[in-house]
């Protein structure tokens, strides 16, 4: 027998305590969206470009520990896998960190510059599904040319939306990276992430260009592509016989498997592995994603003391009608219920708001940032069931005192 009549009246009799409670709760649901949604951004961006590259094994440096700390090998030990079966073409790729200078800034000149990712490709290559940088391949080829992110942060300037603008007529967009002169030649959508706020692809020559004291025979990032058909699981285990002794990291801090092993110089990674490589960095060796969810857990803990407060509130207010209950021979399970009912209906009423207010938060914050954050089906049950949870565990609580109502203290 279910009294969500009775929950509801002695819920709305109160109409400024109810407010306060759900205000308590939506503003519980706001901190646990934004929390969680902050990490899976942060999660996310991390691994976008990784996605991104067309490929199917990848070479690193064992030393390499993330996208933004990335230590170079020798660009042979890429040509010398062109001698396995299956192996159809491999691809060098390029990173650093410049200094970009905002072409339109008029403010002070040190405020003129940041750090920009430039990542290099032979323009021959089509390795990235990215929009804009298959159909610009050819504009990377000239000298001192570059692709501009259009969805990095908007403090490098309005550069995208100038481009767009441009006429035939008009002069190109010129600018300098690291002191060197470039032109923008087009534009592509990546995005920025928590270790870049902006991005750039040139060509394997411009690179060099930008970064003279680089060594030329050193590359970041090894992309090969198999055969069409070609075992993925067979070509990993050819490459244990990459030149060079296969060994464990001495720092034991990969732990090898099938898809992810060391041979002399170079980390061995399947597409999946290298992607996990990223993942597990942010997840593991910074401090943020503890943080996001010790943010969550807060907000979880916030509201279950808010709603234990109102429904505790609730129950000794009306403690003389409880015992009535009971006098006229209701059962602890019925008056239980009750409390549990008024738990569960303050949860989706303080959800509903929160909910409604974190996508607009989530658009807020996705235009100000250039993160990619949005609301997914997955984390609204997910806060949804956390909320229900936490009104639940406050009901258990404050539902103590219903036990504790005697028929003898009214008679």
């Amino acid at each position: 027998m279910f009294s969500i009549p009775l929950a509801w009246l002695q819920l709305k009799r109160e109409k400024v305590r109810l407010l306060v409670a759900l205000a308590g709760i939506g503003f519980a649901v706001i901190l646990m969206f934004l929390q969680l949604g902050f990490q899976d951004a942060l999660f996310e961006s991390a691994i976008t470009l990784h996605q991104n590259i067309e490929g199917d094994i990848f070479l690193i440096s064992p030393q390499s520990t993330s996208l933004i700390s990335m230590k170079s090998f020798p660009e042979r030990r890429l040509y010398q896998s062109l001698g396995f079966a299956g192996v159809k073409s491999v691809s060098p790729i390029y990173i650093g960190f410049g200094i970009w200078k905002n072409p339109f800034w008029q403010g002070p000149p040190a405020s003129q510059t940041r750090s920009i990712l430039v990542i290099g490709t032979n323009p021959g290559d089509n390795i990235f599904a990215i929009p804009g940088v298959a159909e610009n391949r050819s504009k990377i080829q000239l000298t001192d040319v570059v692709l501009f992110d259009s969805a990095s942060r908007p403090e490098f300037g309005a550069v995208a939306e100038k481009f767009k603008a441009l006429s035939p007529s008009d002069p190109a967009i010129r600018t300098e990276v690291e002191s060197r002169r470039v032109e923008v030649g087009g534009l592509f959508r990546l995005g920025a992430s928590f270790g870049a706020d902006g991005n750039l692809i040139t060509s394997d020559l411009n690179f060099r260009r930008i970064f003279p004291s680089r060594d030329p025979a050193l590359i970041d990032v090894g992309v090969i592509k198999l055969e069409p058909g070609a075992n993925l699981e067979a070509a990993l285990e050819r490459f244990k016989s990459l030149p060079g002794e296969r060994r464990v990291d001495p720092n034991k801090k990969i732990e090898e498997t099938k898809e992810d092993f060391v041979v002399g110089d170079v980390r061995v990674m399947s597409k999946a592995a290298f992607v996990a490589f990223e993942q597990n960095y942010w997840k593991d060796s910074t401090a943020i994603g503890f943080i996001f969810t010790l943010g969550a857990a807060i907000g979880f803990v916030v509201g279950t003391v808010i709603v234990y407060q109102i429904l505790y509130t609730d129950v000794a207010d009306h403690l003389a009608e409880y015992a009535t209950l009971k006098a006229m021979g209701y059962k602890n399970r019925y008056l239980l219920s009750v409390v549990f009912q008024e738990a569960l209906i303050l949860s989706v009423m303080g959800y509903i708001p929160g909910y409604i207010l974190c996508v607009g938060l989530y658009n807020l914050t996705r235009n100000a940032t250039a993160l990619p954050l949005a609301m997914t089906t997955s984390r609204g049950i997910l806060v949804l069931c956390l909320t229900i949870l936490m009104c639940v565990i406050s009901g258990t609580i404050a539902v103590r005192k219903v036990q504790q109502a005697d028929p003898a203290d009214i008679f």
